[in-house]
């Protein structure tokens, strides 16, 4: 039966069920991942210990995470990535470095982002310790909605945001400390939405 699920919500567990407490790797049909104001200890040992290759779509909103699980880049099938409120986010590994594994701090965002190349949406709003984004960011090809409203820190964006090709939709309302916006904005000839209201220090 486990292999052919194609959705799982954990939302707001805090014990993981018994029933899948163990490592049987046997979630090959797995789209969809809630673990929405899941325990950490959910999150990190279910996504580490399961075999998560077609996942397409995962919401880690309010999880109370220090880190994200060391083998979420792997899954490169990846389409939509909640993030929303992970305040306590400290700091990512860079685990497709091809020489060391490499911690971030939590006002950056690892480069292997740039990896999930199938991603169509990412939400990063409310997400305060974020500072500023990787140039990998350029390398999301198929993003389509990119949301990073109430980032009170972001500072700025890359200029390789530009690249985004198939981008359609922008939320950068509430970015309060974002000063300006880089001209490739200007390239993005998909784009249909851009959102900034109350960016108080946008010049």
């Amino acid at each position: 039966m486990v292999k052919y699920l194609e959705g799982i919500s954990f939302k707001e567990c805090e014990v993981l069920p018994s029933f899948f407490q163990n490592d049987s790797k046997e979630f090959h049909n797995l789209k969809l991942l809630n673990l929405t104001k899941a325990s950490p200890n959910i999150v990190e040992n279910f996504i580490q210990n399961q075999d998560l290759k077609n996942l397409r779509w995962l919401c880690l909103q309010e999880c109370m995470i220090e880190k994200l699980p060391n083998n979420l880049f792997n899954y490169c099938q990846l389409q939509v990535l909640h993030l929303t409120k992970c305040n306590r986010l400290q700091f990512v590994l860079d685990i497709l470095s091809p020489s060391f594994n490499m911690l971030i701090c939590a006002d950056k965002l690892c480069t292997s982002i740039g990896k999930l190349n199938a991603l169509l949406e990412l939400n990063l709003s409310g997400c305060s310790n974020l500072q500023e984004l990787p140039t990998s960011i350029g390398q999301l090809g198929a993003l389509q909605n990119f949301d990073l409203h109430d980032c009170s820190r972001l500072r700025e964006l890359p200029t390789s945001i530009g690249q985004l090709n198939a981008l359609q939709n922008l939320h950068l309302s509430r970015c309060s400390s974002l000063q300006e916006l880089p001209t490739s904005i200007g390239q993005l000839n998909a784009l249909q939405n851009l959102h900034l209201n109350d960016c108080s220090s946008l010049q």
